[in-house]
């Protein structure tokens, strides 16, 4: 039988780049101030779509100072929309402090703003968040609690908290150790065509009987009815 997968097959933290900045801020909260009421717009990168509000004025200002590598003013400019709630820069401080951009390397004041992104649904915060208690960074290490952010973030669909619930799962770390539940979830990810995914469920499957495999492929096709 081979040996449990090794903790590091993890996928790590998902760092901020001006690429998934796009992707991070694709929908931005605006509010409606006589409704009280989230609305959403999304930002069509390539079109010149151009929102005037605030928030977009001040996202810009911040995208284009990033880019400049002036991180400071970048988190300046985003800084008052994360403490007002917006989930997509609560979720671009926490990558901020947590590669040391604009502010010292700061894993706690990282995880804050996580927390704070993950408790209003932000997959990527979730993930993040689940990986700083996976590996004690920021917080004091609580797989059960990790695991409870990958499952979260996992049951949205988002790929990397998928792979590494099911790294957990054939590990056995702050879960009961189960090669069905491992191959069911890494699986799910690796659907999505990323390799790293698809090698790590393949190692999960020679640890498992043709039966035992034949179980997490039903279990996978049940999950992802459920969203369709």
């Amino acid at each position: 039988m081979a040996s449990p997968l090794n903790p590091n097959d993890l996928v790590t933290l998902e760092e901020l780049t001006i690429s998934n900045m796009w992707e991070v801020a694709a929908l931005i909260e605006s509010k409606n101030m006589n409704k009280r009421l989230l609305t959403y717009f999304y930002i069509v990168v390539g079109f010149g779509l151009l929102v005037a509000t605030p928030t977009w004025a001040d996202f810009q200002a911040g995208l284009a100072a990033y880019d400049r590598g002036e991180f400071e003013t970048a988190l300046k400019e985003w800084r008052p929309l994360a403490e007002q709630g917006n989930v997509s820069f609560q979720f671009l401080l926490g990558t901020m402090y947590a590669d040391g951009q604009g502010v010292p390397q700061d894993d706690q004041e990282a995880v804050k703003w996580f927390r704070r992104a993950a408790e209003q649904g932000h997959a990527s915060a979730q993930f993040n968040l689940g990986l700083s208690y996976n590996l004690g960074e920021g917080v004091t290490q609580d797989y059960q609690e990790g695991v409870k952010w990958y499952r979260l973030a996992a049951e949205q669909g988002y790929a990397n908290a998928q792979h590494n619930l099911g790294v957990i799962y054939s590990n056995g770390r702050g879960v009961p150790q189960d090669d069905v539940l491992a191959h069911m979830w890494v699986n799910l990810a690796a659907s999505k065509g990323i390799e790293v995914m698809v090698k790590t469920r393949d190692a999960i499957a020679t640890k498992m009987t043709p039966q035992q495999i034949a179980e997490a492929q039903r279990l996978a096709r049940e999950w992802k009815a459920k969203g369709e």
